[in-house]
């Protein structure tokens, strides 16, 4: 069977590239066997990503033991965590994009003939998924894993935690020793934050598309079956390589529609709504917010994982996994069951002998947590092209919520407003001009909403914004606001004391202005000067798009 790696392995024509394999000290031999990019996402500022090396090793064993050459190159990678709260954050949606673009230079250029995606956090799953539906060479999916949960007093605890108690140390309701405790306690090990955050949403979507072994998006980063995973992929690769299964034979228009019903049960964070629809449109599949609400009207969520309960991502790999979590979905048939994987099986074969082992982190699905999932799409005259809220982590007195606009052109502005003890009972938190183009780069406002969770108004006081939430947020936080204030939406003609009314199960969010008003405000609103005007944030806020779109780059 003739190869990519042909074109520069193969005949006198490829003597020049042969002789730079030989400078890379590859043998005859291992130039006779398929060359398989090993896609490394390992680094020393992620803790995510500092195992990845192990992760790597292992891999490039089984594709070895497999009949494979394996060979690393490197992809970028950011902590959302490190990054909060400061301009560092504007460079984390938007690598999603150079990580999918340099991906594809690499694959291309040096002509692999399958890959395996090693990534672990945030939009470094999106970026190779991304990459993998554009590139459509074999290719499987091995992240670095989670982290295990933290102990503070007795009581598991995670990152969203330590941001929540800075909020609690400003109320005075925490010590300063208190906040070190948990600091020292919170992240005690390497791997993904503990709970269901963006960067274990998306890996255990990962499984749900297809595109991952069984145990992927949920054991544990330092278990040693963490390894022996890696090993199996390496092998499976070239088993996929042999059958020529690909990434767009697995990334179907029902394999999508198996993420978004997985991720209703789980409770994923809201990322996934900005992520899922990019991975789709680099695999030719339209994947429009509508269908969100559509499948989460008939899909159960059976996992309150933190930050929504006190549950984590290892006691869901104690539990049964994603695969229970599915297996437990098909008993209502709300899974598309006769589509491939890589493990080169069906939905159904890979699920069917699954067990749930702990009812109490996955509820059956004959006792959800509600019958609804966990994700809502909401629209009105505040978000007439739509915005997204975690419906599972919202406490019910904060389902249907109505208040005055509190009203802030930035983050930091509305975090210096709620640790002043400036937001009441009542209010609605507006953050604008952080969106895709307005930030640029769409920040994450953790540090907001866990100060208002730290600050005991967590189920009196709502969030709205252009940006978006980190997974680890919780509580009325509702985000993407499309389209956003930088383009005129009408989140920008939002004036304070404006009364806005939230209707998250009926998936409503209006302003109470007339429409007259609202178009009277328009005509008046003047476009802001760009924040920034140099350098690669410039370049992506002229090309990308809106939130309800998966903020993808405009190529046309």
């Amino acid at each position: 069977m003739e190869r990519r790696s042909d074109n520069v392995t193969k005949g006198v024509q490829t003597a020049p590239q042969r002789s730079l394999f030989n400078a890379l000290g590859m043998t005859k031999e291992e130039l006779d066997r398929p060359l398989v990019g090993i896609v490394s996402s390992y680094n020393e500022i992620v803790p995510g990503h500092m195992n990845i090396d192990k992760i790597t090793d292992a891999v490039k064993m089984g594709v070895a033991m497999a009949g494979g050459t394996p060979i690393m190159f490197p992809a970028i990678a950011v902590c959302d965590g490190i990054a909060m709260g400061h301009t560092g954050m504007k460079y984390s949606l938007v690598t999603r994009d150079l990580i999918a673009d340099s991906t594809e230079c690499m694959a291309l250029a040096h002509q692999f003939d399958a890959l395996v995606m090693i990534p672990n956090c945030d939009k470094n799953v999106p970026g190779l998924l991304m990459a993998a539906a554009r590139l459509n060479i074999p290719t499987i999916f091995v992240s670095g894993g989670p982290m295990l949960a933290g102990k503070v007093k007795g009581c598991k605890t995670s990152l969203s935690s330590m941001f929540e108690a800075v909020g609690s140390y400003a109320a005075g309701t925490m010590t300063l020793d208190d906040v070190d405790e948990f600091v020292e306690k919170a992240c005690p090990t390497c791997g993904s934050c503990s709970g269901m955050y963006t960067a274990n949403s998306m890996n255990c979507l990962t499984e749900a598309l297809g595109m991952a072994l069984q145990g992927n998006g949920t054991i544990p980063a330092v278990y040693s079956e963490r390894i022996k995973l890696a090993k199996h992929a390496g092998m499976k690769v070239m088993e996929l390589l042999e059958k020529n299964i690909r990434p767009r034979d697995i990334m179907t228009e029902k394999a999508f529609m198996n993420a978004l019903t997985v991720d209703m049960a789980l409770g994923c964070s809201t990322n996934s709504m900005l992520h899922l629809p990019a991975i789709a449109h680099e695999a030719g599949v339209e994947l429009n917010l509508d269908i969100a609400n559509d499948i989460s009207a008939k899909t159960p969520n059976l996992c309150h994982l933190a930050p929504a309960g006190h549950t984590y991502i290892e006691e869901l790999n104690e539990a049964g996994g994603v695969y229970a979590v599915m297996n437990e979905l098909n008993k209502k048939n709300l899974l598309n069951t006769d589509i491939m994987t890589v493990t080169g099986k069906t939905v159904l074969e890979n699920i069917e002998n699954v067990t749930n082992k702990n009812p109490e982190v996955i509820r059956p699905i004959e006792n959800p947590y509600s019958e609804v999932g966990g994700i809502a799409v909401l629209r009105g005259n505040l978000a007439p092209d739509s915005c997204v809220v975690k419906r599972s982590a919202v406490v019910p007195e904060m389902l249907k919520h109505e208040g005055p606009a509190r009203v802030f052109d930035c983050e930091e502005d509305a975090i210096a407003a709620i640790k002043g003890g400036k937001i009441v009972d009542g209010d609605v938190v507006v953050i604008r001009y952080e969106g895709p183009k307005g930030g640029p780069g769409m920040r994450e406002m953790l540090n907001p909403t866990s100060a208002i969770a730290g600050m005991g108004l967590g189920s009196t006081v709502a969030l709205i914004t252009d940006g978006r939430f980190s997974g680890a947020s919780r509580g009325a936080s509702i985000g993407h606001v499309s389209p956003e204030a930088a383009v005129g939406g009408p989140i920008a003609l939002i004036e304070e004391g404006d009364i806005i009314k939230i209707d998250i199960n009926a998936n409503t969010i209006n302003v109470d202005i007339t429409d007259e008003e609202m178009a009277d405000r328009k005509e008046k609103w003047q476009p802001r000067e760009p924040k920034i005007t140099t350098g690669y944030l410039a370049r992506y806020a002229s090309l990308v798009t809106s939130a309800n779109t998966g903020a993808i780059l405009n190529t046309k």
